[in-house]
């Protein structure tokens, strides 16, 4: 059902130039994508939820960043604390290990790091554990309406 709100969200937004990507095997974690669509791990785009005092968010990030305590805390003006299993599939729709930063099933902020820039693509998921979409940077800020920010280390 992920997957599908994502096709959905593609086709209903005229998004006709991304295309998903399905694996035969698992790409739930950085290290199986990144062998899954044979790239480095830096170029899987990982999509992690956190909770704010009023709201929740998703940050993108490249794959092998890791969230800065210090310049998340200068950012958002509160510590990390991500959403657990229950809370991201509730709030996204997304299972973890499939999140994204499209088809959600509530409106969210999305942040996008600063890290993905170096890249000319990334590989973020597709809302199952198996897919992954192919998008610059750029364009992925322009359809999700994301901000950059910088919050790696």
């Amino acid at each position: 059902m992920s997957l599908e709100s994502v096709k959905r969200f593609f086709t209903e937004n005229g998004y006709t130039d991304l295309h998903i990507v399905e694996a035969s095997q698992s790409t739930a974690t950085v290290e199986l994508a990144a062998e899954a669509h044979g790239v480095q791990p830096a170029l899987i785009a990982k999509t992690m939820a956190f909770g704010l005092k009023d709201r929740e968010i998703l940050i993108v990030t490249k794959g092998d960043a890791r969230i800065d305590n210090r310049k998340y805390k200068d950012c958002f003006h509160e510590k990390a604390t991500m959403l657990n299993h229950e809370e991201v599939l509730e709030i996204t729709g997304h299972p973890v290990g499939g999140v994204c930063p499209f088809g959600l099933k509530n409106p969210m902020d999305i942040y996008l790091d600063v890290s993905m820039k170096e890249f000319e693509y990334v590989y973020p998921a597709a809302g199952s554990t198996n897919s992954a979409v192919k998008i610059s940077p750029d364009r992925l800020q322009e359809v999700t309406g994301g901000t950059w920010i910088d919050v790696c280390k």
